[in-house]
């Protein structure tokens, strides 16, 4: 059987470095990207011969162009991870937040993903996942830019879903969702069930594994999810 490939974009640090080394150690050809090279070195040198790498900047002209490369040389891909993401709070609404929010969240998601898409349209098959968040299910007074941002990402991921069934393609899609990891980019305000990185990224791997549409993080995340969606509005705006 070929050595199956994963290209996680995003693989510096928390949830996307966890992942990368979960796939290295289960024999996957891992390509791993984000903007400190020292730090994919590193990575690259603690599993010789698993990991490629490459520097890219998800909001860059030559984000794709680098993508583009790095499936060359590693000679194809049957998974792609989108993990790269920017979130802060902005209580003052800093347009610089919102800028780079939305730069990272939405505009490089979307030329990545649609790469990865076109690509896998001439394959045999292929799976596209992207890191969301539960915070993408209502908007949030604390970092506007950001639960839209993931709210666009949740919806774009089930378009593309439904676009699939249609064409009948054998292209799998996952949304991950999750709610506290102990990452940089997680508050300290209000935190409750704090997962691990490396927790995370473990059922993370089971969920794409399974081939399954969207997936929350940690399993019992479920629960606020659905307490959210159905939370009247009027409860809601108080709070959120």
């Amino acid at each position: 059987m070929a050595q199956k490939k994963v290209i996680i974009i995003g693989a510096t640090s928390g949830i996307g470095k966890q992942l990368a080394i979960l796939y290295a150690q289960h024999n996957w050809l891992v390509g791993i990207t984000g903007r400190r090279t020292q730090l994919l070195e590193e990575l690259c040198y603690a599993y010789p011969g698993k990991m490629t790498a490459a520097t890219m900047d998800v909001t860059a002209a030559d984000a794709v162009m680098i993508l583009e490369n790095l499936v060359e040389q590693m000679n194809g891909m049957d998974l792609l991870i989108y993990n790269s993401g920017f979130g802060d709070t902005s209580e003052q609404l800093n347009w610089e937040i919102e800028q780079q929010t939305t730069l990272t969240n939405v505009n490089g998601f979307v030329a990545i993903t649609n790469f990865a898409y076109n690509w896998f349209l001439d394959k045999p098959g292929g799976h596209i996942a992207a890191t969301s968040s539960i915070a993408s299910i209502r908007g949030n007074s604390f970092a506007p830019a950001y639960s839209a941002s993931k709210a666009y990402m949740s919806t774009y991921l089930e378009g593309l879903f439904i676009k699939i069934k249609k064409q009948k393609r054998n292209i799998y899609l996952t949304d991950i969702q999750p709610g506290f990891v102990d990452t940089k980019m997680a508050k300290d305000n209000g935190r409750f069930w704090v997962a691990t990185p490396e927790k995370a990224a473990k059922q993370i791997f089971n969920a794409i594994s399974k081939k399954r549409f969207r997936v929350y993080i940690t399993r019992r995340w479920w629960l606020i999810a659905k307490i959210m969606k159905w939370l009247p509005d009027f409860i809601y705006h108080r709070i959120g």
